[in-house]
């Protein structure tokens, strides 16, 4: 028997099988949540479940995490990406006591206690600023892809410093700052710090200690994760996949709760 869980963003859907005796995992599938988030969990459920070689029958315990939880049918817990991605980036990082989690649309950072529970959390979810779609439209703006923005970030010389972390605004200054001929490498590395920044800013009133663990799609690109540790002053671990950070901790949550 396995246990399933299934985290469903803004922008991609997870989904990762666990092994219940083992606590192995089994397989994993990531898709677009598109228009219909119930459609897209189930789509990555029945995808990682087929790279398993298993059946929905063979599921003993499931839990569904992130915005489209609620619209998830057939689970047995939903349960709240807190709680998950704290869960998950423990079972990476036995020690972690902060997790960043970078996604599509928002940006949590967790407090961890001694035992490697969620004790206190920040999360911006009313606004794009310091998340994926932030990094999307500036290397529209550049001209280059996600992963050229990053690659450049993080052989950059120097950064430009930008003013405005608003997407909307960011974007104006993007553009003004090639027109004044900076270079696209500086831009994409004032852009990197730009998203730390503002992740840092939300940890105002919370006492980040390390170990620290950057997860989401967003702790794929290299020169966030650069500046992260600069900004912080501290190392940020990124996990192997880090986009799957908060599924895996569904489907321990899943298992440990059906025990």
């Amino acid at each position: 028997m396995v246990n399933a869980g299934i985290d469903i963003g803004a922008l991609t859907a997870k989904a990762v099988i666990v092994d219940d005796g083992s606590g192995r995992v089994a397989g994993k599938f990531l898709l677009p949540t598109g228009a219909t988030p119930e459609a897209a969990g189930n789509e990555a459920l029945a995808g990682a479940l087929e790279l398993a070689g298993l059946e929905r029958t063979d599921i003993a315990a499931s839990v569904a995490t992130g915005y489209g939880r609620g619209a998830m049918k057939g689970v047995d817990w939903r349960i709240t990406e807190i709680s998950c991605h704290a869960r998950g980036a423990r079972e990476v990082v036995e020690e972690v006591r902060t997790v960043i989690d970078l996604g599509g649309q928002d940006a949590k950072v967790i407090v961890l206690d001694e035992a490697g529970g969620p004790m206190d959390f920040e999360m911006n979810d009313r606004c794009a600023a310091g998340t994926g779609r932030f990094l999307e439209v500036m290397a529209q703006a550049l001209g280059i892809s996600l992963q050229q923005l990053g690659e450049l970030a993080v052989n950059a010389s120097e950064a430009v410093s930008l003013s405005s972390t608003c997407t909307v605004f960011a974007e104006s200054e993007v553009i003004g700052l090639l027109a004044e001929q900076h270079s696209v490498a500086a831009i994409a590395a004032g852009l990197c710090e730009a998203v730390a920044r503002r992740t840092v800013q939300m940890t105002n009133r919370l006492k980040v200690v390390g170990k620290v663990v950057l997860c989401g799609g967003v702790a794929l690109n290299e020169g966030v994760e650069k500046a992260m540790s600069e900004v912080l002053g501290m190392e940020v671990i990124v996990p192997p996949e880090p986009e799957f950070v908060g599924a895996l901790g569904a489907a321990m949550i899943a298992g440990e709760r059906r025990e």
